[in-house]
């Protein structure tokens, strides 16, 4: 069942198939284009048109209620081609009289002309794996699309398999990288500036062939496809190959619109909760929304967040679009794209990035700022920066930072001595040994005679233990044995050692065998039975650690100072470690003033 339509011919109305109407359509603007460049054509055409007219009335004068393209056939072979007409097919075929005279190359060149002579370059829709490029070339080349096909990927490949090696070989694997990227670029450029053949008309120019009435009716009625070949196993085989790629490529196409769809609506949504909502309210978003504070930024740079929220929600949209239309074209419910249509997306998704990019980077900037500017609010003791866990141990500890310059950290735990993970200390840490690192406590004591103990650690030489009192000032050097081995270690494995002996003549169990240091007191089993606990895992390598002491600490009016110190100026002592740690800082009075 044929679709009627209703023409105007030359004030006449007239009742017509949709077929018969292109002919007929084709056929005048034909006309008009051939007598066009004489003087007077139009006049000609013009009472050509008023002829078919008059046909047309005597053939709904003898009952015909519809025109078929049978009858549009039938009066153009009566009127006459317009090249029948105009007499520009005298001297159409001349031949060359010097062609034996070509030389090879003029051979190829001639052979070439030939084969592309009177054609017009499109993209091939009757013969097409993804967007009809290659068979398009192939039709204005005269040649198979299988061997474009067979040589476009056997380009891919072999620039990977055999300039690849080579090009790494001359650390030139980004030129490698471009030459892969610019191959599948430039099919992309030319998917979208080659035309389509659509109209019968741009497929008769894409062979080649006359573009006359009779053959725009062979291919509207026949709908001939005039560029399809015959394909061999090979080029089947190809074709299947390459069907099963573009069957894969709109799968992945539809999985990453599906991705930028609810990506998409995950930032609308966000940004209406931030412009409607407290910031304070935080939910899971792609992008850390909160963090860019648009809402409080848009009162002061509204054009700077708007242009920004513009352009990343048509960054997202245009492609969503794109593939949705892809998708749709595919499935024959709509048309693809025209060129001029893809080449306005194109544009529009450019300047939507590139507006977006650098929006995105200021207000990044902007909120950076902000966010060091709370932080340094927040975490900033005794006047230097730092993080809240080392300003909550030093805080707690009443420590007075002195000097923190080219420290990585203040605190750290992880290491301790005890085996406990949670467990914090003194510890800085610079690769270069390049650390100015002093924290002192000063406490309240009766006047007396004093010792100060502590377990510290050092990657190398130059770290200090030190006690005040009374303008008297008094250094220990952390010993050096970084992060194995160490002093404690082996005082526990003595101690542990010489009372087993002796509970061994008292017969005694060494589960009930306590000793003490350092006021702390250890039981054997923790170190020989109990595998809960992960002291043992500790003392068997020691982690460095070692008990260093200052005795003989003279106390006259009430006060002593203990910290530990890397810097030169003050011990005297060029610093050579990278790092080193204290912990467990203990004052004990062992006599009396004389």
């Amino acid at each position: 069942m044929k679709k009627n339509i209703t023409i105007n011919l030359c004030g006449r109305l007239f009742q017509i198939d949709e077929d018969a109407y292109e002919l007929l359509q084709n056929y005048i603007e034909s006309l008009h284009a051939s007598f066009g460049r004489q003087e007077g054509g139009e006049e000609i055409a013009d009472d050509i048109e008023e002829r078919i007219a008059e046909l047309f009335e005597e053939l709904k004068a003898n009952g015909t209620e519809a025109i078929t393209i049978d009858h549009v056939k039938d009066i153009i072979s009566r009127i006459g081609e317009p090249e029948q007409l105009t007499g520009e097919e005298e001297g159409s075929e001349r031949t060359d009289e010097n062609s034996g005279k070509h030389s090879t190359a003029q051979d190829i060149l001639n052979n070439v002309r030939a084969r592309t002579a009177g054609k017009r370059l499109y993209r091939n829709p009757n013969d097409k794996m993804l967007a009809g490029v290659l068979s398009g070339f192939a039709a204005y080349t005269g040649t198979d699309a299988t061997w474009w096909r067979i040589g476009y990927v056997l380009l891919l490949l072999g620039s990977n398999l055999f300039l690849g090696p080579l090009f790494r070989l001359l650390h030139l694997g980004g030129f490698f990288f471009s030459i892969n990227m610019t191959l599948v670029l430039l099919y992309i450029i030319l998917a979208f500036a080659m035309p389509e053949a659509k109209k019968p008309q741009q497929m008769l120019e894409m062979e080649g062939k006359d573009v006359t009435p009779q053959s725009l009716a062979d291919v509207v009625v026949e709908d001939k496809q005039p560029v399809q070949q015959h394909r061999g196993c090979l080029g089947s085989s190809f074709s299947v190959i390459l069907s099963i790629i573009a069957g894969i490529f709109v799968g992945f196409a539809a999985i990453f619109g599906l991705i930028l769809l609810v990506c998409l609506l995950l930032i609308i949504v966000s940004i209406i909760i931030v412009f409607t909502v407290p910031s304070a309210i935080h939910i899971p978003l792609p992008f850390d929304i909160n963090y860019l504070n648009l809402a409080e930024m848009y009162t002061s740079h509204p054009w700077v967040v708007a242009v920004f929220i513009i352009g990343l929600l048509l960054t997202l949209f245009i492609p969503l679009y794109a593939i949705g239309h892809m998708l749709l074209s595919k499935s024959g419910k709509i048309q693809p794209m025209g060129v001029g249509q893809r080449i306005l997306w194109i544009v529009l998704w450019l300047a939507a990035l590139f507006s977006m990019i650098p929006s995105l980077i200021w207000v990044h900037e902007q909120a950076s700022e902000r966010e060091m500017a709370h932080y340094r609010k927040t975490h900033t003791y005794q006047g230097v920066v730092m993080s809240s866990q080392d300003k909550d141990f030093l805080r707690q500890g009443d420590w007075k930072l002195i000097k923190a310059e080219n420290c990585a950290h203040l605190t750290y735990s992880g290491e301790h001595w005890s085996g406990d993970p949670n467990a914090r200390y003194l510890d800085a840490w610079n690769g270069d040994c390049e650390e100015v690192y002093q924290v002192e406590h000063t406490g309240q004591v009766e006047p007396g005679i004093y010792r100060l103990d502590c377990l510290a650690r050092a990657e190398g030489p130059g770290t200090y233990i030190y006690a005040q009192a009374d303008k008297l000032t008094m250094f220990k050097q952390i010993p050096a044995y970084g992060n194995s081995g160490g002093e404690f270690v082996e005082q526990v494995r003595e101690k542990m050692a010489d009372i087993q002996i002796k509970d061994s003549v008292r017969k005694k169990l060494v589960s009930t065998t306590t000793f003490e240091i350092m006021g702390m007191k250890f039981h054997i089993n923790d170190y020989e039975e109990n595998n809960s606990k992960s002291m043992s895992d500790y003392f068997g390598e020691g982690k460095g650690w070692s008990l260093v002491s200052i005795d003989s600490i003279v106390v006259y009016n009430g006060s002593i100072t203990y910290g530990v110190s890397t810097d030169a100026a003050f011990t005297g002592q060029p610093c050579h470690a990278q790092w080193f740690s204290a912990s467990d800082f203990k004052v004990t009075r062992i006599g009396d003033l004389p």
